[in-house]
Protein backbone atom coordinates (compact mmCIF):
# COMPACT_ATOMS: atom_id res chain seq x y z
CA UNK A 1 0.00 0.00 0.00
CA UNK A 2 2.83 2.38 0.83
CA UNK A 3 4.52 1.84 -2.53
CA UNK A 4 1.19 2.42 -4.28
CA UNK A 5 0.69 5.66 -2.36
CA UNK A 6 4.17 6.89 -3.29
CA UNK A 7 3.51 6.07 -6.94
CA UNK A 8 0.24 8.00 -6.85
CA UNK A 9 1.92 10.91 -5.11
CA UNK A 10 4.61 10.94 -7.80
CA UNK A 11 1.91 11.06 -10.46
CA UNK A 12 0.33 14.10 -8.77
CA UNK A 13 3.73 15.79 -8.70
CA UNK A 14 4.22 15.10 -12.41
CA UNK A 15 0.79 16.56 -13.18
CA UNK A 16 1.84 19.73 -11.35
CA UNK A 17 5.09 19.89 -13.33
CA UNK A 18 3.08 19.51 -16.53
CA UNK A 19 0.82 22.37 -15.42
CA UNK A 20 3.80 24.58 -14.63
CA UNK A 21 5.40 23.92 -17.99
CA UNK A 22 2.05 24.56 -19.67
CA UNK A 23 1.49 27.95 -18.07
CA UNK A 24 5.09 28.94 -18.78
CA UNK A 25 4.63 28.15 -22.47
CA UNK A 26 1.23 29.87 -22.50
CA UNK A 27 2.54 33.18 -21.16
CA UNK A 28 5.52 33.06 -23.50
CA UNK A 29 3.26 32.56 -26.52
CA UNK A 30 0.74 35.12 -25.29
CA UNK A 31 3.48 37.74 -25.04
CA UNK A 32 4.67 36.96 -28.55
CA UNK A 33 1.11 37.42 -29.77
CA UNK A 34 0.86 40.66 -27.84
CA UNK A 35 4.02 42.20 -29.25
CA UNK A 36 3.92 40.87 -32.80
CA UNK A 37 0.19 40.50 -33.49
CA UNK A 38 0.71 36.76 -33.96
CA UNK A 39 -2.89 35.58 -34.21
CA UNK A 40 -1.99 31.89 -34.38
CA UNK A 41 0.03 32.09 -31.16
CA UNK A 42 -2.84 33.85 -29.38
CA UNK A 43 -5.39 31.32 -30.58
CA UNK A 44 -3.14 28.47 -29.47
CA UNK A 45 -2.97 29.90 -25.95
CA UNK A 46 -6.76 30.23 -25.78
CA UNK A 47 -7.34 26.72 -27.10
CA UNK A 48 -4.78 25.08 -24.81
CA UNK A 49 -6.10 26.69 -21.67
CA UNK A 50 -8.60 23.82 -21.61
CA UNK A 51 -5.64 21.44 -21.29
CA UNK A 52 -4.38 23.27 -18.21
CA UNK A 53 -7.87 23.22 -16.75
CA UNK A 54 -8.02 19.49 -17.44
CA UNK A 55 -4.77 18.91 -15.59
CA UNK A 56 -6.14 20.91 -12.66
CA UNK A 57 -9.24 18.69 -12.51
CA UNK A 58 -7.02 15.61 -12.76
CA UNK A 59 -4.98 16.78 -9.76
CA UNK A 60 -8.17 17.41 -7.76
CA UNK A 61 -9.52 13.97 -8.63
CA UNK A 62 -6.26 12.21 -7.78
CA UNK A 63 -5.86 14.00 -4.47
CA UNK A 64 -9.50 13.39 -3.50
CA UNK A 65 -9.06 9.70 -4.29
CA UNK A 66 -5.86 9.49 -2.25
CA UNK A 67 -7.44 11.24 0.70
CA UNK A 68 -10.37 8.83 0.61
CA UNK A 69 -8.33 5.63 0.12
CA UNK A 70 -5.19 6.32 2.11
CA UNK A 71 -6.28 8.76 4.83
CA UNK A 72 -2.78 10.30 4.93
CA UNK A 73 -1.49 12.11 8.01
CA UNK A 74 1.44 14.37 8.90
CA UNK A 75 3.79 15.12 5.99
CA UNK A 76 1.77 13.05 3.51
CA UNK A 77 -1.38 15.01 4.27
CA UNK A 78 0.58 18.24 3.95
CA UNK A 79 1.77 17.11 0.51
CA UNK A 80 -1.81 16.49 -0.59
CA UNK A 81 -3.06 19.86 0.61
CA UNK A 82 -0.06 21.59 -0.95
CA UNK A 83 -0.81 19.92 -4.29
CA UNK A 84 -4.34 21.34 -4.26
CA UNK A 85 -3.11 24.85 -3.45
CA UNK A 86 -0.38 24.72 -6.08
CA UNK A 87 -2.73 23.40 -8.75
CA UNK A 88 -5.20 26.21 -8.05
CA UNK A 89 -2.48 28.85 -8.43
CA UNK A 90 -1.19 27.28 -11.63
CA UNK A 91 -4.69 27.13 -13.10
CA UNK A 92 -5.10 30.82 -12.41
CA UNK A 93 -1.74 31.57 -14.02
CA UNK A 94 -2.99 29.81 -17.14
CA UNK A 95 -6.11 31.98 -17.10
CA UNK A 96 -3.99 35.12 -16.90
CA UNK A 97 -1.94 34.04 -19.92
CA UNK A 98 -5.22 33.48 -21.73
CA UNK A 99 -6.33 37.03 -20.84
CA UNK A 100 -3.13 38.37 -22.43
CA UNK A 101 -3.76 36.31 -25.56
CA UNK A 102 -7.36 37.48 -25.81
CA UNK A 103 -6.20 41.10 -25.62
CA UNK A 104 -3.85 40.41 -28.52
CA UNK A 105 -6.74 38.88 -30.49
CA UNK A 106 -9.02 41.81 -29.77
CA UNK A 107 -6.45 44.26 -31.17
CA UNK A 108 -5.41 42.11 -34.14
CA UNK A 109 -4.15 42.82 -36.78
CA UNK A 110 -2.40 45.67 -34.95
CA UNK A 111 0.02 44.95 -32.09
CA UNK A 112 -1.79 45.49 -28.80
CA UNK A 113 1.20 47.25 -27.23
CA UNK A 114 2.56 50.59 -28.50
CA UNK A 115 6.26 51.03 -29.11
CA UNK A 116 6.82 52.94 -25.87
CA UNK A 117 5.71 49.90 -23.83
CA UNK A 118 7.31 47.08 -25.78
CA UNK A 119 10.44 46.89 -23.63
CA UNK A 120 8.46 46.92 -20.40
CA UNK A 121 6.28 44.03 -21.53
CA UNK A 122 9.30 42.18 -22.89
CA UNK A 123 10.92 42.50 -19.45
CA UNK A 124 7.69 41.48 -17.73
CA UNK A 125 7.58 38.38 -19.89
CA UNK A 126 11.21 37.55 -19.07
CA UNK A 127 10.47 37.86 -15.37
CA UNK A 128 7.31 35.77 -15.64
CA UNK A 129 9.16 33.13 -17.66
CA UNK A 130 11.97 32.97 -15.10
CA UNK A 131 9.48 32.53 -12.26
CA UNK A 132 7.46 29.88 -14.07
CA UNK A 133 10.68 28.03 -14.86
CA UNK A 134 11.63 28.00 -11.19
CA UNK A 135 8.19 26.64 -10.32
CA UNK A 136 8.61 23.74 -12.73
CA UNK A 137 12.06 23.12 -11.25
CA UNK A 138 11.01 23.05 -7.58
CA UNK A 139 7.98 20.89 -8.34
CA UNK A 140 10.17 18.37 -10.17
CA UNK A 141 12.94 18.51 -7.56
CA UNK A 142 11.93 20.32 -4.35
CA UNK A 143 14.45 22.97 -3.31
CA UNK A 144 13.66 25.39 -0.50
CA UNK A 145 16.21 27.97 -1.63
CA UNK A 146 14.78 28.20 -5.16
CA UNK A 147 11.23 28.29 -3.77
CA UNK A 148 12.19 31.24 -1.56
CA UNK A 149 13.73 33.08 -4.52
CA UNK A 150 10.31 33.53 -6.11
CA UNK A 151 9.36 36.17 -3.59
CA UNK A 152 12.44 38.18 -4.48
CA UNK A 153 11.77 37.72 -8.20
CA UNK A 154 8.36 39.25 -7.65
CA UNK A 155 10.04 42.51 -6.60
CA UNK A 156 11.34 42.87 -10.16
CA UNK A 157 7.84 42.42 -11.55
CA UNK A 158 6.48 45.01 -9.13
CA UNK A 159 9.08 47.53 -10.29
CA UNK A 160 8.18 46.91 -13.93
CA UNK A 161 4.52 47.34 -13.05
CA UNK A 162 5.27 50.70 -11.46
CA UNK A 163 7.27 51.72 -14.51
CA UNK A 164 4.33 50.84 -16.74
CA UNK A 165 2.07 53.17 -14.78
CA UNK A 166 4.65 55.89 -15.03
CA UNK A 167 4.51 55.76 -18.82
CA UNK A 168 0.74 55.36 -19.16
CA UNK A 169 -0.03 58.16 -16.73
CA UNK A 170 2.59 60.51 -18.14
CA UNK A 171 1.48 63.86 -19.52
CA UNK A 172 2.89 63.02 -22.95
CA UNK A 173 0.95 59.73 -23.35
CA UNK A 174 -0.27 59.97 -26.98
CA UNK A 175 -2.48 56.88 -27.40
CA UNK A 176 -5.72 57.77 -25.67
CA UNK A 177 -7.84 56.14 -23.00
CA UNK A 178 -8.57 52.77 -24.64
CA UNK A 179 -4.91 51.88 -25.14
CA UNK A 180 -4.12 53.10 -21.63
CA UNK A 181 -6.81 50.83 -20.19
CA UNK A 182 -5.53 47.86 -22.20
CA UNK A 183 -1.97 48.50 -21.02
CA UNK A 184 -3.09 48.84 -17.40
CA UNK A 185 -5.04 45.58 -17.52
CA UNK A 186 -2.18 43.78 -19.24
CA UNK A 187 0.24 44.95 -16.60
CA UNK A 188 -2.13 43.63 -13.96
CA UNK A 189 -2.23 40.22 -15.65
CA UNK A 190 1.56 39.90 -15.52
CA UNK A 191 1.69 41.20 -11.98
CA UNK A 192 -0.93 38.71 -10.81
CA UNK A 193 0.85 35.90 -12.71
CA UNK A 194 3.92 36.67 -10.61
CA UNK A 195 1.86 36.83 -7.40
CA UNK A 196 0.50 33.35 -8.01
CA UNK A 197 4.05 32.14 -8.69
CA UNK A 198 5.04 33.52 -5.29
CA UNK A 199 2.14 31.61 -3.73
CA UNK A 200 3.44 28.40 -5.27
CA UNK A 201 6.91 29.12 -3.91
CA UNK A 202 5.50 29.68 -0.44
CA UNK A 203 3.51 26.44 -0.55
CA UNK A 204 6.53 24.43 -1.68
CA UNK A 205 8.81 26.09 0.89
CA UNK A 206 6.33 25.20 3.64
CA UNK A 207 6.03 21.64 2.36
CA UNK A 208 9.81 21.19 2.51
CA UNK A 209 10.60 23.03 5.74
CA UNK A 210 7.33 23.25 7.69
CA UNK A 211 7.98 26.98 7.95
CA UNK A 212 6.81 30.12 6.19
CA UNK A 213 9.18 31.64 3.63
CA UNK A 214 11.80 33.89 5.22
CA UNK A 215 11.26 37.65 4.89
CA UNK A 216 12.83 39.38 1.91
CA UNK A 217 16.16 40.97 2.81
Amino acid sequence: MRDEFRADLHLVSQLLVDMAEGVRSAMRQATRALLTADRQAAETVVERDAEIDGLYRHVEERVSDLLARQAPVASDLRAMITALHVAADLERMGDLAEHVAKTALRRHPSPAVPAELRQIFTDMDSTADRMAGKIASVLAKPDADIAAELDRDDDAMDELHKGLFGVVLGEDWPYGVETAIDATLLGRYYERFADHAVNVGEHVFYLITGEQTPPTA
